[in-house]
This record gives structure tokens, C-alpha cells and sequence, in this order.
């Protein structure tokens, strides 16, 4: 059982909730899914017994996915930003993401198949992009700019001019 957490995000989803909270902790370290919670009587948008609430938690962040109905669908306003340590892991929750359903985006940011998006952040990136060195910076942005996944070698040659 999960400890109640203070602060939980609560995720949309149009009755496959639990099918992403298994991707979830399927692909990130430290995600574990908790409680699956199910409808008691008939909704408009359910049946009774059908998954209301899955309690998840994805890279140690709480979640809660919510099966809510086609109303509300994710959108770029929100999105987890998930800081890499090398290009075989960049490379790793990228591919996991889109070639399970999912399409890929500008600067490192891509969707999954529930239109949930994600950052696929390498540290190198965050590093050259926050150079002090302004010059650099702008050479590590732009070439950034020019990437749907995240190159690390191709910033790193653009840090170093």
C-alpha cells in the first residue's frame, strides 16, 4: 500500500488509466502502482466495477489516475520533465514512449500514446543551455532548436564552437 501523499498529481484519462500507470512503472525507475480503485454503482461515463482511480507514483512523483471520460484530454500545460544522465537512458525513455503509441516533438519533448507529455531532459542539455558563458548557451539552444530527441554529442560539439 502506498503512503497517502500530501501533494498527489491527478492525470486524466479516458478509461485507460491503469494501462498507462503499468507503462508508466513498466519504463521509469522508482514508479510503483498502488490502489485500483473501481466505480460502486453506474455513472453516465461507467459501469459499476469499472477502474475509477489508479494510485501510481512515477519516478517517486504520487499520481492518481483518474478514468474520467473523453471530456478533458492532456495537453503541453503540463508535461514531466525527466533529467538524463547519458544518451542510452535519453535514448531508452524516448523510444519507450514513442514506439509504444506515442509521437515525438521539438527540443527533447515528445507524447505518449494517452497524450501525456514528457521532456526528455538530458543533464549535458540543462548544462550547456545554462552555460554562463552566453555565447555558448546560444550555440547549445540553437542547436537544441534544430532536435526532436535530445543529440548529447551534437550539443556538446555545438558547446564547444
Amino acid at each position: 500500500m502506498m503512503k497517502q501523499a500530501k501533494n498527489t498529481i491527478c492525470l486524466w484519462y479516458d478509461g485507460d488509466a491503469e494501462d498507462a500507470a503499468r507503462f508508466y512503472t513498466k519504463v521509469f525507475p522508482d514508479s510503483s502502482i498502488g490502489a485500483v480503485h473501481h466505480v460502486p454503482g453506474d455513472l453516465p461515463s461507467g459501469k459499476k466495477d469499472d477502474v475509477l482511480t489508479v494510485e501510481f507514483s512515477v519516478m517517486g512523483i504520487p499520481c492518481l489516475g483518474l478514468n474520467g471520460g473523453p471530456m478533458f484530454k492532456h495537453n503541453e500545460a503540463f508535461s514531466f520533465q525527466v533529467a538524463t544522465a547519458d544518451q542510452a537512458e535519453t535514448d531508452r525513455y524516448w523510444n519507450a514512449i514513442v514506439d509504444n503509441g506515442g509521437q515525438e516533438s521539438a527540443c527533447g519533448w515528445c507524447k505518449d500514446k494517452w497524450g501525456l507529455s514528457w521532456q526528455i531532459t538530458p543533464i549535458a542539455l540543462t548544462k550547456a543551455v545554462t552555460d554562463p558563458d552566453s555565447a555558448v548557451a546560444k550555440r547549445a539552444f540553437d542547436a537544441m532548436m534544430q532536435m526532436k530527441k535530445i543529440d548529447i554529442a551534437a550539443i556538446e560539439a555545438a558547446r564547444r564552437g
